[in-house]
């Protein structure tokens, strides 16, 4: 009987994994005239829908001498137009059961719904109200920049280790401005924001040719597109700024920067390692090579440092601040580790070395790809589940590859990948060269 059981369990498995690598994500396209790119993904298992609006313009292009303005400018965004005063938008969307968000990344900025279908014309013509202009106001620019500076304070100045992953290892790493410099921005920067200083952003960058807006759920792409054209189509095209060449290479000498942290209580390390570009054929094999080297408690990396040497106390990765998906322009691999006091950063290095070099060597073997390869794709799917999560991921991906198809091809692109695509990438990117490194310690107690 347990025989049979088993059998039975393994086949359901198997028709589960076949159908995962067959499915489908359905999706629709249209360009309006105004240049807005509209897309739909209908699903009809559940009665509400996922709606995301995805503009081209992140950290990477905010103004100099105003860093951390895509950020604040996000905060604005929620604070009310001519016809929907401040309070409003929240209201509308949690009073119908729904919810909603947004966030600033180094190439694009993203406002997400979700609610009941029925809710979805209030939800279209809130976000095309807040395209066509906001309510500018002096009172409403310092309540938000006060917001973000108390962001700051939280999450950056008043926390062990602050943002040492994701803005001080990048501020060593890179070189030019635009990929660099602080996204949170300084006090300075914030203060010095004006109110021409928004009304020319939202004017640059918030029109419908700069953005993607994406619709999955209870909806047909029929429906979708003429509720598009019925609440955007009159919104006019606006010029959007050429952006400037942020482009850069791989690095050719290791950076190394020693930091103290009032704050924490154990030595931390921090370590970056330049990715390949978006689009490369190296892309799919990093990806994997990351969940083999730090995806989870299963990983070399954790098993090696964290359970095998007992250098590390824990073991976190982080693709800049997206995923292994979603950049459109350099981007970091980076590791941070808590590692105890009686060793050095050295050592954590020098076992991470080794790790690495194993790779190099003999490649990973066709059980543990195998699995990864299940993992990842499994992952991938996961996240496909959920109407809003859906509607973003495909909004984001039209933005920075061009074609929101590329949610179909990337399972494919997965499985491909081959023990010696995870070796050539380790040998090209892993290498001390590419790396930059902190060593952020407690600072030491005063006599």
């Amino acid at each position: 009987m347990l025989r049979s059981v088993l059998v039975l369990g393994l086949l359901a498995c198997s028709s589960l994994v076949t159908l995962a690598d067959t499915w489908k994500v359905p999706v629709a396209r249209k360009t309006l005239s105004n240049g807005l790119t509209v897309l739909i993904s209908p699903d009809a298992s559940s009665p509400t829908v996922g709606v995301s609006v995805v503009y081209r313009v992140g950290m990477r292009l905010e103004p100099r001498n105003r860093t951390g303005f895509a950020h604040l400018f996000e905060h604005l965004m929620f604070q009310g137009t001519p016809q929907a005063p401040k309070g409003v938008f929240d209201r509308v969307v949690t009073g119908g059961g729904g919810d909603n968000n947004g966030s600033t990344r180094p190439d694009f900025t993203n406002y997400v719904e979700t609610a009941p279908a029925s809710a979805l014309e209030a939800l279209l013509w809130l976000e095309a109200d807040r395209m066509k202009t906001l309510d500018f106001s002096a009172e409403s620019l310092k309540n938000q920049q006060d917001v973000v500076k108390e962001e700051i304070r939280v999450n950056v100045q008043n926390k062990p280790y602050g943002a040492v992953m994701w803005i001080d290892i990048g501020q060593l790493a890179f070189d030019k401005w635009e990929n660099k410099h602080d996204g949170y921005g300084s006090f300075e920067d914030l203060e010095n924001a004006s109110l021409e200083d928004v009304r020319a952003f939202h004017r640059d960058y918030y029109g419908p040719n700069n953005a993607v807006l994406s619709i999955a759920g209870s909806i047909t792409p029929e429906q979708g597109f003429r509720l598009a054209q019925k609440y955007f189509g009159g919104i006019p095209a606006r010029p959007t700024p050429k952006p400037t060449d942020f482009s850069e290479g791989l690095n050719t000498a290791e950076r190394r920067l020693a930091q103290t942290d009032a704050l924490a209580q154990l030595p931390a390390v921090t370590v970056g390692w330049k990715l390949p570009n978006r689009g490369s054929p190296d892309q799919a094999a990093f990806a994997v090579l990351g969940e083999l080297l730090a995806g989870g408690e299963a990983s070399r990396f954790y098993l090696g440092l964290v359970k095998g040497r007992e250098l590390t106390l824990n073991l976190d990765s982080l693709y800049g601040l997206t995923s292994a998906w979603e950049y459109d322009g350099p981007s970091l691999w980076t590791l941070f580790a808590v590692y105890k006091a009686e060793h050095t950063a050295d050592a954590v290095l020098s076992a991470l070395d080794q790790e690495i070099a194993r790779v190099v060597k003999d490649g990973v073997d066709a059980p543990t790809l195998a699995r990864i390869q299940t993992r990842l794709k499994a992952n991938w799917f996961n996240g496909l589940e959920n109407f809003m999560q859906r509607a973003d991921l495909l909004a984001r991906l039209q933005t920075l590859w061009g074609d929101a198809e590329v949610v179909n091809r990337i399972p494919g692109w997965i499985q491909a990948v081959t023990s010696a695509d995870v070796q050539r990438v380790a040998r090209t990117y892993l290498t001390v060269e590419n790396r930059s490194v902190i060593d952020r310690r407690p600072t030491p107690a005063k006599p």
